[in-house]
């Protein structure tokens, strides 16, 4: 099943071999877990316990396909194991397949409401898959149910609060955060997520707990880096520039001390993409995939991509998508397809990449997408990172819209700095790094404008706050969208926001975060020292 040698199994029954599967993953020894797997599979096929192994072994090394057609294998032999039946959900989503996978779980909990038989861990996994599915509302039922079977579980308590952070509800998901934390007072996690919900006051925050719990000692280096930001940001909200300025260097350096990161591969990636995709390129006769469905924004993390997103969502014709992932996944895949080697170097890829079938490109990826995004006539992917595949968006789908949405570089360099991100970004813990990869992150940008001039519309933070309605008839005149009011009232929307940015989407437009870097402009001089050094020009 699986594309790897077998070894001679060392014991001959099926029960041996199961547990020579899980026993190899748990000691992180693939070979021997799929080798296991295999043999297993081969020796008792009707086994069904040996395929729900083997799926798992299949997800493990990004087989999606194989993982998906082995559960499909065990439940057709015990078509009634709840287990299985949330795994497969897993599978789904794995391959793209998230209708399937939204429809299997909301089978299962139906079945969890007419029936005792399912488990607090079944229950949990039930949530989180709904969770990743973004049905929040379905996923705030199922920890409210385990609450109630569980009520000391702090667990349940914090990923209630995760629920009702993202749907607006920041009352009660301070409420439960309390709960969490009064259960479980070394859940980091949960104080760095309560600091967040809103702004911090002298007669409510919650800075002295949080003090005594450094001053005692932090086992966890992950633990410290958590509370050192969520303290940091109650200290600027309270007026403490300095104290907060020092608690949010001191969790940013012990986080890049923990990370495994080469700043020069990223600018190595960068450099390749300006060798490869020449003016040449965008000359070529090449139509890519007819479709105006997509609207991408595109830039730096907290930049107000999420404001942007917010206004366009609002229009009736316009949904937003998230932070997809669809267009690197598909370009990746197809990149792996032509080149000969399962592990190509970064600067390979990004050659490639400039060979590929455009319009296949395209269409994988609006298919990849559906049927998420197929209920309205344009759908918004916000995935930042984009910014590097810019021009292969615009060759693989010419007619969508590519917004790049830009600030003042120190807000944007400072922003980044104080957001302890959950994944990627890993040049922002440090304030040299974070100027090197802003300098080569704008040279992209102006690169893609001299290669193809015109194609990427470009909105500046500054001046969509300083003037909504005018920059927001702008912006949906270049998206070819009829003006609608609704636009400018985006914080009435009852959507839900995932993003780091959930409770500031709630509130009308604000300018209090331009020039916010200079509260802070001592302790910036080194990055903004280093920034007119890279000739960024900070007017």
């Amino acid at each position: 099943m699986l594309l790897v040698p077998d070894m001679n199994p060392t014991q001959p029954t099926s029960r041996h071999l199961l547990q020579s599967v899980w026993q190899s993953l748990a000691n992180k020894d693939i070979r021997q877990a799929v080798n296991s797997s295999n043999q297993l599979n081969r020796s008792f096929p009707d086994f069904g316990p040996g395929w729900h192994a083997t799926s798992h072994v299949a997800q493990l090394i990004k087989q999606p396909k194989p993982a998906l057609v082995a559960i499909d294998k065990a439940l057709s032999l015990e078509p009634e194991n709840t287990d299985w039946h949330l795994h497969r959900a897993s599978c789904l989503m794995m391959n793209g397949d998230n209708q399937q996978a939204k429809s299997t779980v909301a089978l299962m909990i139906t079945a969890s409401r007419q029936s005792e038989a399912f488990t607090s861990p079944q229950l949990s996994q039930l949530a989180f898959l709904s969770s990743r599915l973004e049905m929040h509302n379905e996923a705030e039922k199922l920890y409210q149910s385990l609450i109630r079977l569980e009520p000391r579980n702090g667990e349940h308590w914090y990923n209630l609060a995760t629920m009702q952070r993202f749907q607006g509800q920041f009352k009660k998901a301070e409420t439960s955060l309390d709960k969490a934390i009064e259960l479980n007072p070394n859940d980091y996690d949960a104080y760095e997520l309560r600091s967040g919900l809103r702004k911090q006051t002298p007669a409510a925050n919650h800075v002295f707990e949080m003090e005594k719990l450094l001053n005692d000692g932090i086992k966890l280096p992950s633990g410290e880096v958590r509370l050192c930001y969520a303290l940091a940001k109650e200290l600027e909200d309270l007026g403490e520039s300095t104290r907060s300025f020092e608690m949010l260097k001191c969790g940013a350096t012990l986080r890049r001390k923990h990370l495994n990161y080469n700043i020069d591969d990223d600018l190595q990636t960068i450099n390749a993409i300006q060798t490869s995709f020449t003016k040449d390129l965008f000359t070529r006769d090449e139509p890519g995939y007819s479709s105006d469905e997509p609207i991408f924004i595109i830039g730096l993390p907290r930049t107000g991509s999420t404001l942007i997103e917010q206004v366009l969502a609002s229009h009736p014709q316009v949904i937003a998508a998230g932070e997809l992932n669809n267009l690197a996944l598909q370009m990746m895949q197809k990149v792996r397809d032509v080149a000969g080697s399962p592990k190509p170097s970064r600067q390979k890829l990004v050659q490639l990449s400039t060979r590929l079938d455009f319009a296949g490109l395209g269409k994988a990826y609006i298919d990849s997408t559906r049927p998420q995004t197929g209920h309205s006539a344009h759908f918004i992917d916000k995935m930042p990172l984009n910014f590097l595949y810019a021009g292969l968006l615009h060759l693989a789908l010419p007619a969508a819209k590519i917004i790049h949405v830009s600030r003042h570089p120190m807000d944007t360099c400072y922003a980044s700095y104080k957001r302890l991100f959950q994944d990627g970004y890993p040049w922002s813990y440090d304030l040299a790094e974070i100027a090197t990869y802003f300098a080569a992150y704008q040279r992209l940008m102006s690169h893609w404008d001299t290669v193809m001039p015109g194609v990427i519309y470009r909105v500046s933070y500054e001046d969509f706050v300083g003037n909504l309605e005018k920059e927001a008839r702008k912006l949906l005149d270049y998206c070819e969208l009829e003006w609608d009011p609704q636009c400018l009232r985006f914080y009435e929307s009852k959507a839900t926001s995932t993003t780091a940015s959930a409770s500031q989407v709630r509130q009308p437009v604000y300018q209090s975060s331009v020039n916010r870097w200079k509260q802070y402009g001592e302790q910036l001089s080194p990055l903004k020292s280093r920034l007119e050094e890279l000739g960024v020009v900070l007017g």
